[in-house]
């Protein structure tokens, strides 16, 4: 009697025991089984489940933490929220986590490795049950080193981790098609008949920009040409990157009939900055992106560029985080698409363009 009079107070107090005499398990079972953790047989878990739902009850993820447990909480940590890029991810992440009962803590770095350090110490000090990293790796691997510290604690402790574009941190993954992708973008350019081809390319210390710009690399030697005479520069993987880029392009390759931006952020910046010089693109200028944002289609003229299921990245990255740990990290490869619209065509013939 004393149990049902509990019931009728109504659900803020009952109490996770009381599910667990209910339901005739022990209360670690009845918290593994309403948590979805490890050790439970999946018909004891939705006995549990059913009779939890029967008596009204609701887990409180706080008290979970207080008493040293972690929550159904995923930190997700991408460089910045504001970019198309990451926020395509990210809603392939929550979409999965909020089909599996999860909800999702977003934090961003501006790509400062001290910054992703102690976003993922504040994850870890409120007990996340997952942490998912998105976002390219570092060309020297020092540059991360204190991250992956923290990383391998957390796993350590019982936590998931995965990582999106990461090549050098010892955990599940989920690789984008960079190298490939690129080179099926320069195959593109070149096979217009263009030859002259500068890269507006983001940060050097990127293992993101080291791919693409080794895929563009390798296409072009595949043509017979000398990948030394490609231009590149480096800017902020910004649209206010791509005009950077832009500017210096034409103030010292002229001659140059292709920019390939190895982001649409970018890609974005070039194509005002050539407009606003009275660049005509593709006449006098052909121009490609790389991700297929959104908004890439919408551009004037519309965007070429390669496609990253960036929303599936994130949902395969959640799913992987919900799976049994391996003794070995798991790698999951995507592949790209070639998305030809109206930003290249064939180098003008003649005169090129007057700087």
């Amino acid at each position: 009697m004393r149990r049902e009079g509990r019931t009728t107070k109504g659900r803020s107090a009952l109490r996770l025991v009381d599910v667990a005499e209910r339901a005739g398990v022990s209360l670690a079972t009845a918290s593994r089984a309403l948590s979805g953790s490890d050790g439970v047989s999946e018909v004891l878990a939705e006995h549990v489940r059913e009779v939890a739902t029967e008596m009204g009850y609701i887990a409180n993820p706080h008290a979970r933490t207080l008493a040293g447990g972690t929550t159904s909480v995923a930190g997700l940590l991408v460089y910045e929220i504001g970019d198309p890029y990451f926020s395509e991810i990210a809603s392939g992440v929550v979409r999965v986590a909020t089909e599996h009962g999860w909800s999702v803590q977003i934090s961003h770095t501006e790509r400062e490795p001290s910054a992703e350090v102690t976003q993922i110490r504040l994850m870890r000090a409120h007990r996340v049950g997952v942490i998912l990293v998105a976002g390219s790796g570092y060309v020297e691997p020092a540059m991360e080193a204190d991250a992956a510290r923290e990383l391998e604690a957390f796993q350590e402790a019982g936590g998931r981790v995965v990582v999106i574009g990461r090549h050098h941190l010892h955990s599940d993954a989920v690789l984008p098609d960079s190298e490939a992708a690129a080179a099926s973008l320069t195959d593109h350019v070149l096979g217009l008949g263009h030859r002259r081809l500068a890269i507006a390319a983001g940060p050097e210390r990127l293992t993101t920009v080291a791919d693409r710009t080794a895929g563009i690399r390798s296409a072009v030697a595949a043509h017979g040409l000398d990948p030394d005479d490609l231009f590149v520069v480096h800017a902020p993987f910004t649209r206010e990157g791509g005009r950077d880029a832009t500017q210096r392009i034409l103030a010292q390759r002229p001659d140059t009939t292709a920019i390939l931006a190895l982001n649409d952020a970018m890609a974005t910046g070039v194509l005002s900055l050539l407009r606003e010089r009275g660049v005509v693109v593709p006449r006098d200028m052909s121009v490609t992106g790389f991700d297929d944002i959104q908004v890439a289609q919408d551009l004037a003229p519309a965007l070429t560029t390669v496609r990253l299921p960036m929303s599936e990245m994130g949902a395969t990255a959640f799913e992987l985080a919900l799976r049994p740990p391996s003794g070995r990290p798991r790698r999951k490869r995507t592949d790209h698409e070639l998305v030809v619209r109206d930003s290249t065509a064939p180098p003008r013939p003649g005169p090129l363009w007057a700087g």
